[in-house]
């Protein structure tokens, strides 16, 4: 049964802003997935993430590249963690992980020229 309480799973990987960047910063490769919606993305986002809304994440799994690792971000983190979840019910085998705070977090301790909204 699907929990839509928005509680996230205690289970799931995440990873703060500040630590996301220093593994950019440092060349890891990292694959960014933006489940926001078209018109949050065009407003904010995150240098490089690829957007890929969260009601066609499933749809859309074949583009998420499983051999990488891949942070998930949306405004704050309950849409991210709905995704995860719902890739790796769908059968996603790959290394995905939440942007714990979302690009809020990212606007305000990475790149505060990212607007808030």
């Amino acid at each position: 049964m699907e929990d839509l309480s928005g509680s996230v799973n205690v289970n799931m990987k995440a990873i703060t802003a500040k630590e996301l960047n220093e593994k950019l910063q440092a060349g890891e490769d990292i694959q960014l997935i933006d489940v926001r919606e078209p018109d949050e993305n065009a407003f904010a986002k995150i240098e490089g993430a690829k957007l890929i809304p969260l009601a066609q994440v499933i749809s859309r799994m074949n583009e998420i590249d499983a051999a990488r690792d891949t942070v998930v971000h949306c405004k704050g983190g309950v849409r991210s963690a709905k995704a995860i979840e719902a890739l790796q019910q769908a059968g996603f085998s790959g290394e995905l992980t939440n942007l714990t705070g979302g690009i809020t977090a990212w606007s305000n301790d990475v790149d505060p020229s990212i607007p808030k909204y």
